[in-house]
Formats: structure tokens, C-alpha cells, sequence
């Protein structure tokens, strides 16, 4: 067997490389660490960015739910849950501002001066 990373020969039963010391399969096969590799199958997704953006809360909750077994995936959500809350935000102060400004101008058109 050789090392993933530097290439080094390692014995079979090696859990670690001694010149490098990145965990080898044997490492995660004996439940070390948890199995927390991340899973062959994650991609980052616009389907899952564009879902967390009209839904942020969505967005947070699998954001951490999959930062370990898919950290891209769950990068994506996060990403779009944090621009779904900024879009939302920025379109709330835009709405009552033109809101308080209608809102000023209809009185002023209504008050007897």
C-alpha cells in the first residue's frame, strides 16, 4: 500500500503514514475520527442554492447537518441561505421606506394647512 499524499510505501496494517502522517483507509476502516470523509457523491448544487435562498431557515439546517459528510453541498446551501436573507433584508428597508415616504406624502396632501 502507499500513501494517498506522498506516495511513501506503508504496510499494510499502517494506519497513518510515518513520513507525512495523513490517515490511511485502514485509519477510517477501524472507526477512527468517526468516518467524517466526506462523501464521494457531494457537489456543489444550484438546486439546493436556489431553494435555501427563497427559504433561508431551510438553508441553515442543512447547512449544518451536511458541513461533515458534504461540506460542498452544505456550502451551497449556506451560501444561498445567506443571500436569501440579505436580498430579503435590503428589499424590507426598501419597501418601508417607500411605504413611510407614500405614507408622508398622502398626508401632507390630506392636512388642512
Amino acid at each position: 500500500m502507499y500513501c494517498k499524499n506522498c506516495g511513501e510505501k506503508l504496510d499494510d496494517m499502517a494506519v497513518v503514514c510515518p513520513k507525512c502522517g495523513c490517515p490511511t483507509d485502514n485509519f477510517y476502516a477501524n472507526g477512527n475520527a468517526g468516518d467524517k470523509r466526506p462523501a464521494a457523491d457531494d457537489a456543489p448544487s444550484a438546486g439546493f442554492s436556489v431553494l435555501c435562498f427563497f427559504f433561508p431557515i431551510v438553508g441553515l439546517i442543512l447547512y449544518l447537518v451536511w458541513q461533515d459528510t458534504y461540506p460542498l453541498r452544505a456550502k451551497s446551501c449556506g451560501k444561498g441561505a445567506i443571500i436569501g436573507v440579505v436580498v430579503e433584508v435590503v428589499l424590507g428597508l426598501l419597501v418601508g421606506i417607500i411605504a413611510g415616504v407614500a405614507t408622508c406624502a398622502a398626508f401632507a396632501m390630506t392636512a388642512p394647512y
